[in-house]
């Protein structure tokens, strides 16, 4: 196929291109869990990072990724200018090997960034027209069902060069499925993740959320020191492609999953909140992610924070203060923040907030502040680190952990 674009071809799947999209600022946290899994990196850009991996590979990444926010096929990648090059090179693919004649198939999302083509509703259109038109060849048919298995397609172009990926996840990797109740502004469960990664927590620490809301960080923290799968009790789009996809490989990552959790830790993972029914969802999506006896939580105010040990990490997500009445609350509440801190020696701090005055009534400059959007809030994450502990204490630690 000399005039077509550079592709990877989906069936047989001896090597695949899978494309991770994360959040904006996370990538390198994502391209280590990736790298841990034993995959290799191809590329990686703003918001995703792109890697190698046999067919194996989609399980495994749906099944184990903590910060990805799905996980794309790439079907293939080319230059566009006009509609009508757009048009031909999607049409080049070799949509017969990937979609079956009955399946259910769209472009779910497109997003373009500094390229000629800018209207994600003109690009779905032609993106949608151009595969029903091989297809339509291939098949012998013009009229497609449309009522079997769902396979959506995503489509980036950015600088002009087009990107198809098959959406294997569905429903985004961030519903892990225990949240079933939430606060008022709860964090998403991959970005509590990956900000939980950024620092230099382990499981045989202490950590502590005194804005706790509905639980997330904490539960995503205990799921991490059990090595619990964020994916191990949920369902993907690509379970039912059997032809691209061998069932028993979905078994073979999820019975993986299975035997990597370890529940006889002891975890020192506490969450506060001053909302007696808040703590109450906390608790129950807590039980539902399987993690409720590795986590302490309580009715307690911020003033109220106070530890007896050493080296301990405080993650949290406090309220931000949209309104403009709310400004005074926030310094009160940062200021108690901060006053805890000073208490707790040898600890370190993690916030996001999008609260500029954060650093002011904490009362201490952030060794490290990281842009981050909570959805399409823009917000900052504070990292105020205390000191390493000595390695025979974290050896300590570790041998009562044993």
């Amino acid at each position: 196929m000399s005039n077509s674009p550079h592709f990877i071809t989906i069936y047989p799947m001896d090597e695949l291109r899978l494309i991770a999209p994360c959040h904006f600022g996370l990538e390198s946290v994502l391209k280590r869990e990736i790298l841990s899994l034993g995959f290799e990196i191809d590329n990686v850009q703003d918001g995703r990072v792109t890697f190698k991996g046999k067919e194996d590979a989609v399980p495994r990444a749906n099944i184990f990724l903590r910060t990805a926010e799905r996980i794309l096929i790439s079907v293939g990648e080319f230059d566009a200018l006009s509609f009508e090059e757009l048009y031909q090179e999607t049409r080049a693919l070799p949509w017969e090997d990937i979609i079956p004649k009955n399946a259910k198939f769209w472009v779910k999302k497109a997003s373009s960034v500094k390229s000629k083509l800018f209207s994600p509703s003109d690009i779905q259109s032609i993106v949608k027209k151009a595969m029903v038109d091989r297809l339509s060849e291939k098949y012998g048919i013009t009229v497609f069902p449309e009522d079997g298995d769902e396979y959506p397609l995503r489509v980036f172009i950015n600088k002009n060069k087009v990107t198809l990926g098959l959406d294997s996840t569905g429903v985004s990797l961030h519903k892990r499925g225990y949240r079933k109740k939430q606060g008022a502004a709860p964090i998403a469960e991959n970005l509590a993740a990956a900000l939980i990664l950024l620092t230099p927590w382990k499981g045989d620490r202490i950590l502590i959320d005194p804005f706790c809301g509905s639980g997330t960080f904490l539960t995503e923290a205990a799921m991490i020191a059990a090595n619990m799968a964020p994916g191990r009790n949920r369902e993907f789009t690509a379970e039912t492609w059997d032809h691209l996809i061998d069932k028993k490989l979905w078994y073979r990552a999820a019975d993986e999953a299975e035997s990597l959790i370890n529940m006889d830790i002891d975890c020192d993972i506490q969450g506060y909140d001053i909302d007696g029914d808040v703590i109450r969802v906390a608790r129950e999506n807590a039980a539902n992610a399987g993690v409720s006896e590795l986590i302490h939580f309580q009715e307690r105010p911020v003033s109220g924070l106070s530890h007896s040990g050493k080296y301990g990490f405080i993650i949290t997500n406090p309220p931000y203060g949209e309104r403009l009445n709310e400004k005074e609350e926030l310094k009160r509440i940062y200021s108690e923040l901060g006053e805890a801190f000073k208490r707790l020696d040898s600890w370190s701090l993690y916030v996001i907030t999008s609260f500029d005055d954060a650093e002011k009534y904490i009362g201490k400059k952030a060794g490290k502040n990281r842009k981050i959007y909570n959805g399409m809030i823009q917000t900052r994450f504070y990292s105020f680190e205390g000191p390493k502990p000595p390695r025979r204490t974290l050896d300590r630690i570790r041998r009562q952990q044993a």
